[in-house]
């Protein structure tokens, strides 16, 4: 089993050297998560005039945000008709064309604050790893283009001369949208934020927060923030905190693998467009190359659990089930993330408090959301109100039997990918 490596850490071209909280502090908004969610939230609330500090228990960008595959798609992952059945007409409409501009969001902050960060806007292919998701393309490609989405569907020629692979049967072309080296893309937005006045602190665990004199109190590092208003962006890596608010969700794995550099040769066949993609299996798999020309390989699972030898065996029957040619270039990196699911696969927006706010549950969709909702966040606590925000506020949100449903999905990776070798969802 290979040593934990993550290439977002080894190719990350943004560099900042945030320091720890050294004083008590007093501000207008307290952000607690240093990934895409907390940096969009600082750096649009900063820009507003506010005065914001992010507090990082680890280090920027340490959870989702720097494991991702760094794919920036448009929308969730669920069609937008069952969008539009869950959160209503209105709410729905609103959510679809947020997200749908979402992409343009993310790539016009790159090129404003000048993020480096390896951006590639060449659209995004979904793949029918199998004829049923022909099926399930074509009906995306209904719905999408329903709701004003420019969506193109590709036939299986046309798939496998941008894929460079003849193991698909179709695809969903969303020019739209693109890649991002992810880790590079959060501190970027951290640099900009910085830039514009906000405070951020790493390796500053909140060990307790509570409601006192109209404001909110954050024990941090050893030091105390008083703040006005009160930010909760830690997504998939909540750490517990004394009377702080505990968000609910699915914890789900995510693993990736990526392979030396290819040679120009190899480049010039597979992936020559730098499309990102993932496929149309129920234990998803993606693939993409970086910009030195890496492939990378991801899939659910936990690389780091029982099952490790399982998925990395899979990975590699899957490298050389989709390029007969690569099956036996090493991979040189190996890690893994986790990801919130929600029972809908919608995100959630929890008013815990007064002038408080959790956001949470990107189901594996969290750069533009994260951009997207963060930005809309800071705007709600700093006045706009909830009209400002894309989707519902909700007053509490609980996920039953979540210990249960992340085991159970666990197990059916690992059970796919030991027991279905050949196909391209296994």
């Amino acid at each position: 089993m290979h040593t934990p490596s993550n290439l977002w850490h080894l190719t990350c071209a943004e560099q900042i050297s945030p320091d720890r909280l050294l004083a008590d502090a007093e501000v207008d908004l307290a952000v607690i998560g240093g990934g895409f969610t907390g940096c969009s939230a600082a750096l649009e609330a900063a820009r507003a005039g506010a005065s914001v500090i992010v507090l990082e228990a680890e280090t920027l960008a340490h959870g989702g945000s720097g494991r991702n595959v760094g794919l920036v798609n448009a929308g969730l992952w669920l069609p937008p008709e069952e969008v539009v059945a869950q959160l209503g007409e209105a709410m729905g409409r609103r959510l679809i064309e947020a997200l749908g501009r979402g992409p343009e969001t993310v790539f016009s902050r790159i090129r404003e604050f000048g993020i480096e960060c390896e951006a590639a806007q060449n659209g995004t292919l979904h793949l029918a790893h199998a004829p049923g998701g022909v099926r399930d393309l074509k009906n995306r490609f209904r719905q999408g283009t329903g709701f004003g989405a420019p969506l193109r569907l590709l036939d299986r020629e046309e798939t496998a001369r941008r894929t460079g692979s003849s193991a698909f049967h179709a695809a969903l072309l969303d020019p739209r949208a693109g890649t991002v080296q992810p880790r590079a893309y959060c501190l970027g937005l951290a640099r900009a934020a910085i830039a514009a006045g906000a405070r951020i602190c790493q390796r500053t665990p909140v060990t307790g927060v509570e409601r006192a004199g109209g404001r909110w109190h954050v024990q941090a590092g050893g030091h105390r923030v008083s703040a006005a208003r009160l930010l909760v962006a830690t997504n998939a890596y909540h750490q517990l905190a004394e009377g702080a608010y505990a968000p609910e969700y699915v914890v789900v794995s995510y693993c990736q693998f990526a392979t030396a550099p290819l040679s120009p040769d190899q480049r010039q066949r597979i992936l020559a467009g730098r499309e990102g993609c993932w496929d149309t299996a129920m234990v998803m798999s993606s693939i993409r190359t970086d910009a030195q020309g890496r492939l990378i390989i991801g899939g659910m699972g936990n690389t780091e659990g029982p099952a490790a030898m399982i998925h990395e065996s899979w990975a590699r029957r899957k490298l050389r089930h989709l390029y007969p040619e690569l099956a036996d270039i090493p991979f040189e990196h190996q890690w893994r993330g986790r990801i919130a699911m929600t029972r809908d696969h919608i995100p959630k927006v929890v008013a815990f408090g007064p002038d408080a706010y959790a956001v949470f549950g990107y189901s594996g969709r969290g750069i533009c959301p994260g951009t997207v909702i963060g930005t809309a966040a800071a705007q709600a606590l700093l006045g706009a109100g909830e009209a400002a925000l894309p989707l519902p506020v909700h007053q509490a949100y609980s996920e039953r039997f979540k210990s249960v449903a992340g085991a159970y999905v666990e197990f059916g990776a690992a059970l796919t990918h030991a027991l279905r070798p050949g196909l391209l969802g296994a």
